[in-house]
C-alpha cells in the first residue's frame, strides 16, 4: 500500500503507522504475526516509522484504544525527528536488534536505546525462551546496561526468545524515554495457532 501511494503520488513521502493495539482475536497468534509484519514494513521500507501502542491501550477487547493523545503524541514525535529534522527527540522504543548466547542465557540488544531500558513495575513480563526443541517456557528476563539478558531453568542451550508475541500480551519493557518496547520474536519457527 505505502508503495503504491508513493507510486501513484510519484513521491516518496514519510509513512508514519501505529502498530496494532492487543486485542482478544479468535486465532491466538493473528495480532502478534500482524504485528510482526508492520515491524518488517518499518525495517525494510525508507521514511517510514512505527508507534507502538501496548501499554496505552488498557482494554483487550476494544480494538480502538481510547487514549488517542499519547497515540498522536508518538507520531508527532517521528515526524519532528525525521520529517522535521529535529534534534533531540527520541521517536522510538526499544527495536530488537540481535540476539548472542552466552551459556544458558541469551542476551538480547536494541536499537533505540541510547539514554538506557528500563521497565515498568516489578520484573519484565511476556518473555519466553525456548531451545532447540521449540518449546517455548516463561523466562526470566533482567536489564543489563542496554541489553536484556533472558534465561529459564529448564532451557539448557537457548535457540530463540520471543517478547510479547500473541494478540494481548502488554510488555513492560521500555526506553529512559518511556517509549514501549516493539513485540518480537528472535526465530522465524512456524507459529501454532494461527
Amino acid at each position: 500500500m505505502i508503495q503504491s501511494w508513493r507510486s501513484l503520488w510519484n513521491r516518496e513521502f514519510p509513512f508514519y503507522f501505529v502498530q496494532i493495539a492487543p486485542f482478544t482475536y479468535d486465532a491466538p497468534q493473528n495480532a502478534a504475526l500482524l504485528r510482526e509484519q508492520q515491524l518488517k514494513t518499518y525495517r525494510h521500507l525508507s521514511k517510514t516509522g512505527m508507534v507502538v501502542t501496548t501499554d496505552i491501550t488498557g482494554d483487550t477487547t476494544d480494538i480502538h484504544p481510547k487514549d488517542k493523545q499519547d497515540v498522536g503524541e508518538r507520531l508527532a514525535r517521528w515526524a519532528l525527528a525525521k520529517t522535521y529534522d529535529k534534534d533531540n527527540v527520541v521517536f522510538s522504543g526499544p527495536i530488537f536488534r540481535s540476539m548472542k548466547v552466552e551459556g544458558s542465557k541469551a542476551i538480547l540488544r536494541f536499537d533505540f536505546v541510547e539514554n538506557g531500558l528500563m521497565k515498568k513495575g516489578n520484573k519484565l513480563r511476556n518473555f519466553i525462551i525456548a531451545g532447540e526443541d521449540h518449546n517455548f517456557v516463561s523466562a526470566d528476563a533482567r536489564i543489563r546496561d542496554n541489553s536484556v539478558v533472558v534465561s529459564s531453568p529448564v532451557v539448557e542451550h537457548p535457540t530463540a526468545v520471543r517478547m510479547g508475541f500473541s494478540n494481548t500480551a502488554i510488555p513492560n519493557l521500555f526506553n529512559n524515554a518511556g517509549l514501549p518496547a516493539s513485540p518480537f520474536r528472535t526465530d522465524d519457527w512456524p507459529v501454532a495457532g494461527k
